[in-house]
This record gives structure tokens, sequence and C-alpha cells, in this order.
């Protein structure tokens, strides 16, 4: 239990950035944390490298991410069916047409690039340490974070 709470320390605030990040909102990426911390400890007894906790647990969390997502873009997919008082809480949100197109363009992305730019961005790992997490060349992660950035901003552009 020690052991896991130094680990988990070390990674909360990566961690609910990344979630927020995916999720744009607050409750929803508070819970997909709890999930995701809930899941590794569960299952820490099976990780074998404990210095590789940061990346499995984020791995967890992502995953926790995307189910979330597919739920919520399924409720939010029937636009015509927007009620005047959800309309006006849109409204309201100032930021909401750009929040969501970033989303949608960040989940445009392979798996392995958003992994790479939730890292970077929200996780503030370097190329070298994103290399390691998975496994790869850290030029490769570099020409892939590049790549994975002009895809969004073409995304966003049209």
């Amino acid at each position: 239990m020690e052991e896991f709470m130094r680990c988990y320390e070390k990674v909360y605030p990566q961690m609910y950035r990344t979630a927020w990040f995916y999720l744009q909102n607050r409750q929803e990426a508070e819970d997909a944390v709890q999930d995701a911390v809930l899941a590794a400890y569960e299952k820490f007894y099976q990780l074998k490298d404990k210095d590789k906790f940061g990346a499995w647990i984020m791995q967890i969390l992502v995953n926790r991410c995307r189910k979330r997502m597919k739920t919520w873009f399924r409720r939010e997919d029937d636009i015509a069916g927007i009620t005047p008082s959800q309309e006006k809480e849109l409204a309201q949100e100032t930021d909401f047409a750009m929040s969501s197109a970033v989303k949608q363009a960040f989940c445009e992305l392979g798996e392995e690039e958003r992994f790479i730019v939730a890292l970077s961005v929200l996780g503030g790992y370097t190329s070298e340490e994103i290399a390691a997490i998975l496994g790869r060349n850290h030029s490769t992660i570099r020409s892939k974070y590049r790549r994975a950035l002009q895809k969004m901003r073409k995304k966003l552009e049209v």
C-alpha cells in the first residue's frame, strides 16, 4: 500500500491534467482518475518494474477516458435534440466551440499519437522520457509528435 501511494503521489497531477484534457469536464476527469487509480491498485502486484508505474497508470487512465468519451459522444451526437436550456448553457461557454473542435481533432489522432501528445502537453514529459515509456527511439517520438500537431492544426483550420 505504501509503495503504491508513493508512486501515485508522483503522477497524480499529471493524471488529472491528462484526464481533464481528454474529457474537458472536472467531474468526469476526477471520476476517470479515481477509476484508473482503483484499477491500478487492484493490479499493482502484477507490475514487475515499479519504475514504469507512471506510464502504466497513464495508459490505464487513457483507456478509462476513452471509454467515457465514447459514451459522451454518443449522447452528444444528436445536436438537433438540444433543448432551449441546453442551448443557453452552451451559449454561455464562450470557448465551447473551440474546445469541442480541439477535442474532436485530438480524438481523430491515432491512439499512439494521442498518447504522445497527452504525455508531452499535459504530462510535461520530454521526447526522451516518452520514448523510454513507449520503448521507441526519441527521434521517432519527436516526429510523431510534430505530425500529430500538424494533423490537429489542419483539422482546426478547415
